[in-house]
């Protein structure tokens, strides 16, 4: 008798967009994964996957919310041009005669648009939802790299690539984290704000060589305007998936976590008066300076310090550390809670950065990049998470953009500062041992913050 013969059919009726699907179990008791699904079709599939890895199947809340996860992700792996900028400056460094300050300014800009640009861009995802902030968003990140395109200078390149398409980078990521978390438990929010941000971290992976060939193939302009173009065809599709639920799920049987959630909702007035505000602000600027001086100058830095023109590998490469350090701190910080997260990857990520100019080789700058990289990554998964325990969900997009400041300025001291010293010793070691020593403070921080009282 074969395997099947020794079925049992028992059908069970799962309702799930008004569709009836059934189930095949054995006989006897197996595990999850031995689960024969008898018809499927796309919805049921998540469904199976998440019955299988979990032993729950998906309500119509949860399959929204993680719909939105998806869209969410994938509109990030757009944005993430943004990591990809180094090679676009060692070509306009070498072909238009920039100096590394130069070909720094579209990079700091865009940089400082996103972080200011996240203020208004959380409040209109709080007041009018995530998928016409979205939408938007995609317009003119896309608008921007045409733009770039059609004007070479430095002025032009600021305008496209900084002012414009960094205010897009800004107004979509700060619709499509909040919109995501919103559905999901306390016990689940440092988990899928890493799921949600790794797209960002990602995106370097295929940016950086899709780059290289455009630019090869077909010129830097062309690698601008084909780039705009279909990120804005991307993201505006994505951004239709985005949606915010009418009752955010604030509570649900899960394990404990070392993350208490907010006892109430703060306003950003309150927010900003808190000591745990002032601490979580100047940790995130630490973390910013120093990621993102190592990834806006990784291909210069490897050029000073190999000899090779490598860096289209290294930017490539750090993505996957990037990306990866998202979601695992998100999982990490959910048990072992934020602070305590953050204060251990500050230690590693500064004494890394007094190391690093005794990395010479491929392999051991990459190893340097990986850990700095890794830690920034999950500072951007921890943080959102971490104004979510503090002060509550109602206005997340707000608060995180306010906060989301320090990213801005730590991101505009680190490039500017690593450009205007390497311009004037020929090195970054002076930059390693600022970023460094900001980011010992950073973990004495991170030590040192409490909990909100409750009921304050």
């Amino acid at each position: 008798m074969s395997f099947v013969d020794n079925l049992s059919i028992r059908t069970n009726y799962f309702r799930s967009s008004g569709h009836r699907f059934s189930v095949a179990f054995p006989d006897t008791r197996l595990p999850d994964m031995e689960i024969f699904v008898i018809r499927t079709d796309l919805t049921f599939v998540l469904n199976s996957v998440i019955f299988c890895l979990g032993g729950r199947i998906l309500n119509n809340h949860n399959r929204t919310g993680w719909i939105v996860v998806l869209a969410g992700t994938g509109i990030n792996l757009t944005f993430g041009v943004l990591y990809s900028w180094s090679i676009f400056a060692g070509n306009i460094t070498q072909s238009q005669g920039w100096s590394s300050t130069q070909a720094s300014l579209p990079y700091t800009f865009a940089i400082l648009f996103f972080a200011l640009l996240m203020i208004p861009g959380g409040r209109l995802q709080d007041l009018f939802g995530a998928r016409l902030v979205s939408t938007v968003a995609g317009i003119l990140v896309g608008t921007g790299l045409i733009i770039a395109s059609f004007f070479p200078s430095v002025t032009g390149m600021v305008i496209g690539f900084g002012v414009l398409a960094g205010s897009g980078i800004g107004m979509g990521y700060a619709s499509t984290t909040p919109a995501a978390i919103k559905w999901f438990p306390p016990q689940k929010k440092g988990l899928i704000t890493g799921i949600v941000v790794a797209g960002f971290g990602l995106a370097s992976l295929y940016i950086a060589p899709l780059t290289r060939f455009l630019i090869s193939s077909f010129g830097i302009l062309n690698a601008f305007r084909t780039l705009g173009i279909a990120f804005m065809i991307v993201v505006v599709f994505l951004a239709q998936f985005l949606k915010t639920p009418e009752n955010p799920i604030i509570h649900i049987n899960c394990p404990a976590t070392s993350t208490p959630a907010a006892s109430r909702d703060y306003t950003w007035r309150e927010m900003v008066r808190t000591p745990q505000f002032l601490q979580m602000w100047v940790m995130f600027a630490a973390g910013a300076l120093a990621g993102l001086m190592v990834i806006g100058h990784l291909s210069k830095i490897a050029s000073i310090q190999t000899g090779q023109d490598i860096g289209f590998l290294l930017v490539a490469a750090i993505a996957i550390f990037n990306s990866a350090g998202r979601p695992m701190a998100g999982m990490i910080s959910d048990r072992l809670g934020r602070s305590k997260t953050m204060m251990f990857l500050y230690l590693c990520q500064g004494a890394v950065l007094l190391a690093f100019p005794l990395f010479r080789s491929f392999g051991t700058i990459l190893f340097g990049a990986g850990v700095v990289t890794f830690a920034y990554g999950a500072m951007l998964s921890v943080y959102p998470s971490a104004v979510c325990d503090f002060y509550g969900t109602k206005n997340l997009g707000l608060n995180y953009g306010i906060l989301f400041t320090a990213w801005g300025v730590g991101g505009i001291v680190g490039p500017i500062l690593a450009g205007a010293i390497v311009d004037s010793t020929g090195g970054y070691i002076w930059a390693y041992m600022a970023a460094g020593t900001f980011c010992f403070v950073a973990a004495v921080m991170g030590w040192m913050i409490k909990p909100m009282p409750v009921g304050s």
